[in-house]
């Protein structure tokens, strides 16, 4: 591993210092981009409006129309935390908004797959309903919507993922990848669209009279379920982006969140009042991730619609079943992925520059997650594979991919297409993750096509791990309060969480959990805790060692304590 630490300009570290941020976060701030205090206001009036991103205006005539001749419209959402999220948005929002018939329908991974397909229409339509909504999906639905627009459906599409060659024939499509869309926050989640659809339906019913004396409704109590699909579907978080999950984490700390949620932060063992971003990418969105990899996306859906805590209570519950057996599932999928990799080079030789796994015992419920763990390990592109569930399905094998950066996942797997025409019967996904589905008998075919494609657009240098740190840690700085603090802030992709690099002096180590690394550690001539999950090897008197700041409690005093992201070992003699 290759540890380097960010550059930080001195100049504008010591200008958002003057204008009033604690050193520490000036330095790290300005190692991340942010020039001016400005730049870190999350006031709600500091989000980019509506009227940048293409077809919301179309989208609020269209569904105040719906709403005025009292159609029945349904969601049709996608089955991760963030289609969840988005449907309970949509449906929540549109009933505040004066909408009386709100549907939804999530997909089956394993009977429908992704998206809206003719299957989805047509149950939409046998349900009564007139007008469809996609959330998280639908950009990539040509067939679906086809099929939608022939049952005499009205079809919005909602979505942010990459649009193919051909854009469905919506009546309206919102999507700030679409051609033509000038929006500044390309990567706003499919819960921030559906947000932004609201935003502006509720200032197309403003314009027509519709709220009357009692005053428009508040939106913001949405916010909470906005931030949480935001941060669980791993999409960069850009400065609107940290706005919206700064403004829901504030309404969560404050108890201003949905029962649902409260619920899920409760069976995870977390205090909502101190939520941080890593409560929702490490507790609460794989609990909601759970339910549409194992079961049911609809019980995801439901905690966070429901307003009756006794619900929110025993549904939650039943995701945290569901999530504990997603994990047993998971480990014993990652070591027998992690084996048919190695296998796949001799130890002396280079690893091959993208890695694809399959084997018929697989859950294709769980590849995604087995793919990014084989990607943090390797540090290759990688994809994993396992039989098809769907009925009829059993010769298809459908693949996750998680990528490094550098290499644009999606844009590979159309290159692959291109290359070998039938060998992809499906594929979609962004730049860091996809998705793919191949006949068994072409698995070969894609391994060597997409090993192809890596060879080509990766060098030595992209295909070494490398971690970014912001330097070392002044030991004034090492103080609870200050842990505290820095986990109050938004971090996350492409805003990385803050992590410090010098080298310290090992005193003691010992195994704890046959998995982990316990380490005594000596930091400006101070004993300090440090641990090292998932770290099995010893490591020598002294290292250059990259840590994170965290807050353990013992014998009723908190303190600080390191958790080690990796090494440089200084080789001896």
């Amino acid at each position: 591993m290759k540890i380097i630490t960010r550059d930080v300009n001195p100049r504008t570290a010591w200008s958002l210092e003057q204008a009033g941020l604690h050193p520490l976060l000036a330095r790290l701030y300005a190692a991340r981009g942010i020039a001016s205090r400005e730049e870190l206001d999350d006031a709600l009036a500091r989000l980019l409006p509506p009227s940048g991103l293409k077809g919301a205006q179309d989208a609020a005539v269209f569904l105040a129309d719906a709403i005025a001749a009292r159609k029945r419209l349904c969601i049709v959402a996608d089955y991760d935390c963030d289609g969840a999220t988005a449907c309970a948005v949509g449906v929540r929002g549109l009933r505040l908004l004066g909408a009386t018939q709100v549907d939804y329908l999530v997909p089956d991974r394993v009977v429908d797959g992704y998206g809206l397909t003719a299957a989805i229409a047509r149950r939409v339509r046998e349900r009564g309903c007139d007008v469809l909504v996609t959330v998280d999906n639908g950009i990539a639905s040509v067939e679906g919507v086809a099929e939608a627009n022939a049952l005499g459906l009205q079809v919005l599409v909602t979505d942010h993922h990459l649009p193919g060659e051909r854009l469905p024939e919506a009546a309206v499509i919102v999507n700030p990848n679409q051609p033509g869309c000038g929006f500044d926050s390309k990567c706003i989640a499919g819960v921030g669209v559906m947000f932004y659809v609201l935003l502006a339906l509720r200032a197309e019913l403003r314009a027509r009279g519709a709220f009357g004396e009692q005053g428009q409704p508040k939106l913001d109590a949405l916010l909470p379920l906005v931030a949480l699909g935001t941060v669980a579907d791993v999409v960069r978080l850009d400065a609107n982006n940290r706005r919206l999950v700064a403004q829901g984490l504030r309404r969560v700390r404050a108890g201003a969140l949905p029962c649902g949620l409260a619920a899920l932060f409760e069976v995870a063992g977390r205090d909502a009042r101190t939520a941080s971003a890593l409560d929702f990418g490490f507790a609460l969105g794989p609990r909601i991730n759970a339910a549409g990899r194992l079961s049911d996306m609809t019980l995801g859906i439901e905690c966070l619609l429901t307003d009756d805590a006794a619900r929110a209570q025993e549904l939650a519950r039943a995701l945290d079943g569901i999530n504990r057996e997603r994990r047993e599932l998971e480990t014993g999928m990652r070591e027998q992925a992690l084996e048919l990799a190695q296998a796949l080079f001799d130890e002396s030789e280079t690893p091959p520059p993208a890695v694809c796994v399959f084997d018929p015992e697989f859950h294709e419920g769980v590849v995604g997650i087995v793919a990014s763990r084989l990607k943090d390990q390797l540090h290759r592109p990688t994809f994993v594979f396992a039989p098809s569930q769907a009925p009829g399905k059993e010769h298809e094998l459908k693949g996750s991919g998680r990528s490094i950066p550098g290499f644009h996942l999606r844009d590979a797997l159309d290159l692959v297409a291109k290359r070998h025409p039938g060998v992809l019967l499906r594929f979609g996904g962004h730049a860091m993750a996809a998705g793919c589905t191949v006949p068994e008998e072409h698995f070969d075919t894609f391994e060597q096509a997409i090993a192809q494609v890596a060879a080509e657009w990766l060098d030595a240098a992209t295909l070494q791990r490398s971690l970014h740190t912001d330097g070392p840690l002044a030991p004034e700085w090492r103080r609870v309060d200050l842990v505290d603090a820095l986990q109050q802030e938004v971090w996350g992709q492409g805003f990385a969480a803050p992590v410090f690099c010098e080298e310290l002096e090992i005193v003691s180590q010992r195994l704890v959990g046959e998995r982990h690394l316990a380490l005594k550690l000596r930091h400006h001539g101070h004993p300090v805790d440090g641990i090292w999950f998932g770290r099995t090897e010893p490591l020598p008197g002294k290292a250059r060692l990259a840590f994170r700041l965290d807050a353990d409690e013992w014998q009723g005093a908190r303190r600080v304590r390191f958790l080690i992201e990796g090494a440089e070992v200084q080789p001896r003699g």
